[in-house]
């Protein structure tokens, strides 16, 4: 059975993001089918300047296979 799963972490978290997608990888025993992600820059829109170094976030999306639940 095809699924996906979704993580979305901050660009200043970027081992913490590495450690938590290995672990569900390695805990769910999913077969990555694809891996995708997306860097979504911040704005200031117009906020000032402290809002230069706010972070950025991350998308990471997991397409994988996993067995289904075997009836009882």
């Amino acid at each position: 059975m095809q699924q996906i799963k979704i993580f979305k972490f901050v660009d200043t978290e970027i081992p913490e993001m590495e450690h938590q997608i290995n672990r569900w990888m390695r805990k769910s025993g999913a077969r990555i089918l694809s891996v995708n992600g997306n860097l979504a820059s911040q704005s200031s829109s117009g906020q000032g300047p402290l809002n230069s170094f706010a972070g950025s976030d991350i998308m990471v999306i997991l397409h994988y296979e996993i067995d289904p639940p075997q009836p009882k």
